[in-house]
């Protein structure tokens, strides 16, 4: 049964556990945002790609929810959990603040 509100997560905790964690990061910015930068390993999850992460994905991984400043990403990690995901988490602060505290680490 899926708890009934997701957790939320600071960009230090993803940062010192996404080597060594089987973390799935999604990302829900623009494509153009999404293609300008994104965290390692980030999925871009657009209403497009919905229907294909929901049939492949594994609904007990841990599931960071990224958007710019970490507030849609909570809406949409509620929806991750409607649809039985398990352990889901909407990333405070978002990319925008990932970008500022990792600029090294940023993916494009």
């Amino acid at each position: 049964m899926a708890s009934e509100t997701f957790k939320h997560m600071q960009c230090h905790e993803l940062a010192q556990d996404i080597e060594s964690s089987n973390y799935v990061v999604l990302d829900i910015r623009d494509q153009a945002s999404f293609e300008h930068g994104h965290i390692p390993g980030a999925i871009h999850l657009t209403n497009e790609s919905l229907p294909d992460f929901l049939r492949d994905a594994d609904f007990d991984a841990p599931t960071v929810v990224c958007c710019y400043h970490g507030i849609s990403s909570q809406q949409a990690a509620q929806f991750l959990l409607s649809q039985d995901f398990t352990d889901v988490y909407s990333l405070d602060g978002g990319f925008t603040q990932w970008s500022m505290l990792y600029p090294d680490t940023t993916e494009n």
